[in-house]
């Protein structure tokens, strides 16, 4: 069950190992949302870290109390603290940041404008230039390719960590392991509607790369391949008449 819906905006962080970044992450999105007359919170779920990282969001909530948190007893994976994350989040409007600091908060204000104006229930971000490893952005492109040729969609940055949509976008999410990776495709199966707009994506500045060929290659071809099901079993319908509580029609 999802929390009370009461705030604006919830900006979910998943973490694991960023003590060096969380800090500044939690810095650059409160003076961005600041800003605004927007009621929010930035919400950190830590993965499971085994460094100082919950230390630091601990005592950036002692600070700060928009800045919120839940963690896990070990790691779960990026999926299951994203899922978390919906489950506990406050508001009305969610957004997602990865915690290595990549992404910058200040696209935040635009994507969430689109939101609010109807213009889309998802944003999805589109890294205009990426600051990754060549081996990095070669694999990434091969497979994102490859996940929207075999699901059929066309979007042209699956990998990008930094979206704003409407909670209901979420609130009947299939809880399987890679959900992460088909975050748009899953959006638009039930029906909303998406953009994609360019975001800034910056160099990482601290902290070691969860990702690599090895740990995504095979299980992101199975996943792929499961979300090409699900959609072939798609089940849509609509009704024409209904029984009314002020009397049957």
């Amino acid at each position: 069950m999802m929390a009370a819906c009461v705030l604006d905006l919830s900006v979910i962080v998943p973490v694991k190992n960023e003590e060096e970044s969380v800090t500044i992450l939690a810095q650059e999105v409160k003076e961005v949302l600041s800003a605004y007359p927007w009621q929010w919170e930035c919400l950190f779920v830590d993965d499971g870290s085994s460094d100082g990282t919950l230390s630091r969001i601990k005592a950036l909530h002692g600070e700060e109390p928009r800045i919120r948190f839940i963690s896990f007893d070990h790691n779960h994976g990026q999926t299951a603290a994203m899922l978390a994350g919906f489950r506990e989040a406050q508001g009305r409007i969610l957004a997602t940041l990865d915690g290595d600091g990549q992404n910058d908060p200040r696209d935040l204000p635009v994507m969430v404008k689109k939101i609010m104006t109807g213009q889309a229930d998802l944003v999805n971000g589109r890294r205009a230039r990426r600051h990754d490893s060549f081996i990095r952005k070669i694999s990434s492109r091969i497979g994102n390719g490859f996940r929207n040729r075999i699901t059929r969609d066309t979007v042209a940055d699956v990998g990008c960590s930094i979206r704003v949509f409407r909670r209901e976008c979420v609130a009947n999410f299939p809880p399987f392991e890679g959900l992460h990776r088909f975050f748009p495709t899953l959006v638009s199966m039930q029906g909303f509607t998406r953009v994609e707009v360019p975001v800034n994506h910056r160099p990482r500045q601290s902290g070691l790369s969860k990702y690599g060929i090895r740990n995504r290659l095979w299980k992101g071809m199975r996943d792929t391949l499961a979300v090409r099901w699900m959609k072939s079993r798609m089940i849509d319908y609509s009704i024409a008449d209904h029984w009314s509580e002020k009397g049957r029609p």
